[in-house]
């Protein structure tokens, strides 16, 4: 069959807010490259990072008229003459900077985020370079395999990119955001003891019945990074943090993490604040603090075989939008 030319999609037009999120039920459709594959995309999630872009308050760029949208996933429908890695039908997921194919980000790599500087996959049908695409892990379904190019990336190199968690070592995560659930798996997948924090009492039994072993209120617990390193072997502290509330919460991490230990951070979700932890804290805690921006191609594979191995499935919100209802979705995730 061959490709349509005409698509549905939606692009972000300039940076008033969610109605400068615009929808084009007949944009024209590319050509394919000798080295791209035209993904049907059959689902795709929603990022915080994704909320910010519309508002120009996303710091990594985005080019007006973007097609928005980092996480997808789809069915490869044509391949370009010069593409080994993938043949038509095969189930693939979108890498978030489609340049990053292993090691560090470089400034080059970093300037090929989906959704931002490169057309994403709020979109019917995507074009993409084919070492931008990884299988999909092959007991997930679309919409489970849509969450991983963001989220579930980030968390695994939270806990593998810089040194790897070992069993019974201590992770710390925070809320019931989607890097924090997958950090949640993915820590008791290597047998690890999982801390984690709410503000909600209701989100308590449920973070429990994920798997967590401890869960604090840092609502009513001020001091919840103390309270986190006194649960550990000999109070000695948490291995690992993945911070995503940011200033807010940064000094209660210091207090909960181990010498030696890392902090990794992820995002801002807390907002911002003028009171928070300089440098020195860091020395004073004798412990590594991390910013990290997802991950890389490689990365994304070895994560894949650990959830395939494990068999983890991603934790999804139980509401589901059509394409084109993606303002909706958007004010659904404020």
């Amino acid at each position: 069959m061959a490709p349509p030319t005409k698509i549905k999609q939606w692009t972000i037009q300039g940076t008033g807010g969610f109605d400068n999120l615009r929808y084009n039920d007949a944009a024209s459709l590319a050509s394919v490259g000798e080295s791209e594959v035209l993904v049907r995309l059959h689902a795709a999630s929603l990022n915080y990072r994704d909320l910010l872009m519309p508002k120009g308050l996303y710091s990594s760029g985005v080019r007006d008229g973007v097609v928005p949208g980092s996480d997808g996933a789809g069915a490869v429908e044509a391949v370009g003459s010069k593409v080994t890695r993938f043949k038509i039908g095969d189930k693939v997921l979108t890498l978030f900077n489609q340049g990053h194919q292993a090691g560090s980000l470089t400034p080059a790599t970093r300037a090929t985020g989906l959704g931002g500087t490169v057309d994403g996959t709020f979109a019917q049908y995507g074009i993409f370079n084919e070492n931008g695409l990884v299988s999909i892990p092959p007991s997930l379904n679309w919409l489970e395999g849509s969450t991983l190019t963001c989220a579930g990336l980030t968390a695994w190199n939270a806990l593998y990119g810089l040194r790897s968690l070992l069993p019974g070592q201590t992770v710390l995560v925070q809320g019931t955001g989607g890097v924090s659930i997958f950090a949640l798996q993915f820590a008791l997948a290597a047998g690890a003891v999982v801390i984690a924090t709410t503000s909600a009492e209701k989100k308590v039994q449920r973070l429990k019945e994920l798997g967590a072993h401890h869960v604090i209120n840092y609502k009513t617990d001020a001091n919840w990074g103390e309270t986190a390193k006194s649960l550990t072997p000999d109070k000695e502290g948490v291995d690992f943090v993945v911070e995503v509330a940011g200033p807010k919460s940064m000094a209660q991490s210091l207090k909960a993490i181990k010498i030696d230990g890392i902090i990794n951070i992820i995002g801002f979700v807390g907002g911002q604040g003028s009171d928070q932890p300089g440098f020195l804290d860091c020395l004073s805690n004798v412990c590594t603090v991390r910013g990290l921006l997802v991950g890389s191609r490689l990365q994304f594979e070895e994560m894949n075989r650990a959830i395939e191995a494990n068999k983890i499935k991603p934790v999804l919100d139980s509401q589901v939008f059509q394409l084109e209802d993606l303002k909706e979705a958007y004010q659904y995730q404020v």
